[in-house]
């Protein structure tokens, strides 16, 4: 019977997983460390479910592997040239937390331009001297505002058609966005991630990492930033240079940021950006939303998760489907069938 490995898996148990195979797969569940040799030799497909941990050997310790899968969107751990040279596709699913993500991405922008989080914790503190409503320092009136996109796929389209809903103008900057999609989405196109900060009140950001985003949002970009800018990231941490972050916001150059996502997760308290959140210096009360990765997460986007990523695989295995392959340009013929 074939065998799938949910590599880096946070669940003990595979009932879901199991049902959807249906007796047609064995489903073997990773946690960490090193994968057993005879594991190893029998697994067919390998499902990646953490975002941050990689696959823990590699390609060529899994003999009989045919199809790898990140449970999720960003395929940034994985070696998708080494795979493909084996002639073994990397697939993502994408399709799964679109929602979540998108609502994850307002609700840290609402925190800030409305204040909910800052009014929380005065209340907390004190229900008495807390209760006033003049506090939160990003605070403005949402309709009519520029919600700039830095990426207009699945994600950033979503997120774009809920700031629509508050009121919002578009803006959008994505390279790959055929010409005239920005027509049909109701958004105005700019042609620079400078340009996009420099015309926005809120830029949200939505492009996978790699070589072409890494530290794309810099010292140099956030210097172009308009007055007040509100910068939201539930993609990866590490488009965001953290430290020019910190400056720009230590500056008044960018008025707020909510982070879903850190370029070191869990969160580095010796950064300069959270020793402040921690320690609630007052230059930056009001002014910074964390939230721990847990954008794509509802027990719903779970069960799409994991349900989605065992289809991929069997669909595959079964009858050479291939759903939402990601290095088809490096992916070599396999030899034989296995």
């Amino acid at each position: 019977m074939r065998e799938i490995v949910l590599v880096q898996c946070i669940n003990d148990e595979t009932a879901l997983e199991d049902r959807v195979a249906e007796g047609r797969a064995i489903v073997r569940v990773h946690r960490g460390g090193d994968l057993p040799q005879a594991v190893r030799d029998k697994a067919e497909a390998l499902l990646l479910y953490s975002a941050t941990a990689p696959i823990p050997h590699a390609p060529d310790a899994f003999p009989a592997c045919r199809i790898v899968i990140r449970t999720g969107v960003g395929y940034d751990t994985i070696d998708l040239e080494a795979w493909g040279r084996r002639g073994v596709p990397v697939c993502n699913v994408p399709d799964y937390g679109t929602s979540e993500v998108a609502d994850h991405a307002l609700a840290l922008m609402l925190s800030l331009l409305r204040g909910t989080g800052q009014y929380q914790e005065m209340l907390r503190a004190d229900p008495v001297a807390g209760w006033r409503f003049g506090a939160p320092p990003a605070m403005r009136r949402i309709r009519g505002l520029t919600f700039g996109v830095a990426g207009m796929g699945r994600i950033g389209t979503a997120a774009a058609a809920r700031a629509r809903g508050f009121g919002m103008e578009i803006a959008v900057f994505d390279p790959y966005l055929p010409r005239g999609m920005e027509i049909a989405l109701g958004a105005r196109r700019v042609e620079s991630l400078a340009e996009l900060f420099a015309t926005s009140d809120v830029v949200s950001l939505h492009t996978p990492a790699n070589d072409e985003t890494r530290g794309m949002v810099n010292e140099q970009v956030l210097a172009q930033a308009r007055q007040g800018l509100v910068l939201v990231n539930t993609a990866r941490g590490t488009l965001v240079d953290l430290q020019a972050l910190h400056d720009a916001m230590r500056a008044g150059r960018v008025a707020a940021a909510g982070l879903d996502v850190l370029s070191t997760e869990p969160a580095d308290a010796r950064h300069p950006l959270i020793a402040a959140f921690l320690a609630r210096e007052p230059w930056l009360e009001g002014r910074l939303a964390l939230t721990p990765h847990a954008a794509f997460y509802s027990p719903e986007a779970q069960v799409d998760l994991r349900t989605k990523g065992v289809e991929t695989a069997l669909a595959y295995l079964e009858s050479g489907d291939l759903r939402n392959c990601v290095n088809t340009a490096v992916l070599a013929p396999r030899r034989g069938t296995g």
